[in-house]
């Protein structure tokens, strides 16, 4: 399986030294990019066109925000993951509106960012469990749509819980031991009952139910 390409972009040299260590130290994925300012950014990552571009909001000349709109016309196809200080509504909700898939604050990178760069690789998003309530101010709100109240079996309680925290179809498998097929075979069955269509809707799910809060406690 090819490796998941990912560039980097922080301004701070030791930040960005430590984002590279954790990348480069997992074997599934290639540093194809860095760079310490937007504009260097915009360039670098367009140029290399990876499957992921980890990019902080606070960034000299090109702020992260301007530079995932950016990013967005100039090649969409690169899915974005926020890697940043700031808990802000002010910034979360911007940042997630220009198309960027996931969102980690600085302090859960050490445990959190290898899993948020393969959830956002593989096409679902991301959100830091202290960030979700400020991302998806319409959780609270799941309780009354339709499908609410359907009750879902043990095990599709389960791989669905694992799937709003931002873990793989194939993670999932590894962890409860089943095949990759019978996961997102549990996982579509949990979310056609609860009416959820798509992975930002078992996300949603996930932070009104409080399973979000339950990797911040890990």
């Amino acid at each position: 399986m090819n490796p998941i390409r990912v560039a980097v972009a922080d301004d701070h040299p030791i930040v960005l030294a430590g984002i590279k260590a954790l990348l480069q130290a997992a074997p599934d994925i290639a540093l194809v990019g860095e760079a310490t300012t937007g504009t260097a950014a915009l360039d670098t990552i367009c140029r290399a066109s990876p499957d992921v571009a980890v990019i902080d909001i606070s960034m000299p000349d090109l702020n992260g925000i301007d530079l995932a709109r950016h990013l967005a016309e100039r090649c969409p196809q690169v899915r974005l993951l926020a890697l940043t200080v700031h808990e802000d509504r002010a910034y979360v909700q911007p940042l997630l509106q220009t198309g960027a898939r996931g969102y980690l604050l600085k302090r859960s990178a050490a445990e959190d960012l290898l899993r948020a760069v393969r959830a956002v690789a593989e096409g679902g998003i991301y959100l830091d469990p202290a960030v979700a309530d400020k991302a998806l101010p319409s959780a609270s709100r799941l309780a009354s749509e339709p499908g609410a109240g359907a009750t879902l079996s043990p095990r599709e309680d389960e791989v669905l819980r694992l799937t709003a925290q931002g873990f793989s179809n194939k993670e999932i498998a590894a962890r409860l031991g089943v095949s990759v097929k019978t996961a997102e075979t549990h996982k579509a069955r949990a979310a056609e009952k609860l009416g959820l269509r798509t992975r930002a809707d078992i996300v949603r799910h996930g932070a009104s139910q409080g399973w979000l809060d339950e990797l911040a406690r890990r």
